[in-house]
């Protein structure tokens, strides 16, 4: 069987925990942030884990992950 290939987007957002759940950055961090709250940028510095209910989507984009 060939090897599968990853997809590259997906690759660059997501990287595996050592307990093989997905790491994953949040969102809204990157502009606009006068209007938003110390308290809620220091919040989104904080990596987060992929929901349980997308991570099977996650590994059928990253077969290798």
């Amino acid at each position: 069987m060939p090897k599968l290939k990853s997809n590259r987007a997906a690759a660059k957002r997501f990287k595996a925990t050592g307990g093989g759940r997905v790491k994953r950055s949040k969102a809204y961090a990157s502009h606009i942030l006068t209007s938003k709250t110390r308290k809620r940028k220091r919040g989104l510095r904080k990596n987060d884990l992929v929901d349980k209910t997308n991570e099977r989507q996650i590994h059928r984009l990253l077969p290798y992950l």
